[in-house]
């Protein structure tokens, strides 16, 4: 039981003692083994760019200097890179971050905010923890629905809405054309997250132009995947330069540190190695499909560094997960139903690859269907 004696607020007080992700090495710890394929949480096998790698070990050296607060460097490079001002990217600690900072700058408590059931959930527990109102809709063959997510807007009036182009955690994605139009429909006064964290992995054509005149969206872009920089925590949004403003009105401004700055912005320069890192996840892909047709199982198309596959019912996955848990393999599943009838698993180096194709096939055989 909490104790009544610290002054919490009262939506504190109600919120649930819960994190969206449990970490691979929690469940090492508690297991007291390490993972031999840690292949479940999306991020990169395939390391950094040589050039980061470089800046960031000559970064180390002015460590105890605060990271530059307006990460000016790197935005001058990223607005080059995407044709758009520097007063229209702002720069953040990853992704969640950025959440973070677009809820809490549109929700109070009981505001609606509009997402997929069994979407990305970091999103909703910002929210959560901001005071909203979740309404989520329903994938339509595993896919967000663009039509139903409008639908909910309006029923709603709701100011907030996500939308992950490719999706997290099913792999799957909207042509640019879908997304250009629900944008178009989207209401003014409703402004839209499109998180394209796993853009570098997906096929020509399917993100939209970029159009910071359009005050509605505001595009989440990660040097977490394919960068390789997970652990660095950087990411940043492009939006129109108003809602960038109210952005830098409340983020923590010396949240970056300058060793991730440095290395963002050698990997930017290092596009031919994020092109490789592209074609071995895409290589990982076309194995993992034809393992999974190999073993029985349907594998859904994925546009992503991971691939999602069908192994019948949510009972059925969650065991498969424990059986390959016991073989030292970590990979994750969605949590919500109908998508926890799959078990996904990241794209990792060929070594891995064959040792998740080993033990899954070993603890298919103990499963039953």
């Amino acid at each position: 039981m909490t104790d009544q004696s610290i002054p919490f607020t009262a939506l504190v007080q109600g919120l649930p003692a819960t994190v969206p992700f449990v970490g691979p090495e929690a469940i090492e710890r508690r297991r007291g083994r390490t993972f031999k394929a840690r292949i479940g949480a999306n991020e990169s096998a395939f390391g950094v760019s040589p050039k980061a790698a470089a800046a960031m070990r000559e970064a180390v050296g002015r460590v105890s200097w605060y990271g530059d607060p307006e990460s000016f460097e790197l935005r001058q490079a990223l607005a080059a890179k995407h044709g758009v001002a520097m007063e229209e990217i702002c720069v953040g600690g990853g992704i969640d971050e950025l959440l973070g900072l677009v809820v809490r700058m549109t929700v109070t408590p009981e505001t609606p905010v509009v997402t997929s059931l069994g979407a990305y959930p970091t999103f909703n527990y910002h929210v959560a923890g901001f005071g909203g109102r979740l309404v989520a809709v329903p994938y339509v063959e595993d896919r967000e629905d663009p039509a139903s997510l409008l639908a909910a807007v309006r029923t709603e009036a709701a100011p907030l809405v996500y939308l992950a182009n490719p999706d997290n955690p099913m792999g799957t994605w909207q042509d640019a054309a879908a997304v250009s139009d629900f944008i178009a429909a989207l209401p003014q006064g409703c402004l839209l997250v499109l998180d394209e964290a796993y853009i570098e992995f997906a096929p020509d054509g399917l993100a939209p132009p970029i159009d910071t005149d359009d005050p509605r969206v505001v595009r989440m872009r990660t040097f977490s995947k394919a960068h390789g920089m997970a652990g660095a925590r950087i990411g940043y949004a492009i939006a129109h330069r108003d809602v960038i403003t109210g952005l830098n009105k409340i983020r923590n401004h010396f949240g970056l540190n300058r060793i991730a700055q440095a290395g963002a912005l050698a990997s930017l320069g290092d596009p031919a190695f994020v092109a490789q890192v592209a074609a071995q996840v895409e290589a990982g892909r076309q194995d993992t499909y034809a393992l999974a047709e190999r073993l029985g199982l349907a594998a859904l198309p994925s546009a992503t560094n991971f691939v999602a596959i069908d192994v019948g019912s949510g009972e059925r996955a969650r065991a498969i997960l424990q059986g390959l848990q016991e073989e030292e393999v970590f990979i994750r599943m969605p949590g919500v139903a109908p998508l926890d009838r799959c078990i996904r698993v990241s794209i990792g180096r060929p070594e891995e690859r064959a040792l998740f194709a080993t033990a899954l096939e070993k603890v298919l055989a103990a499963v039953p269907v």
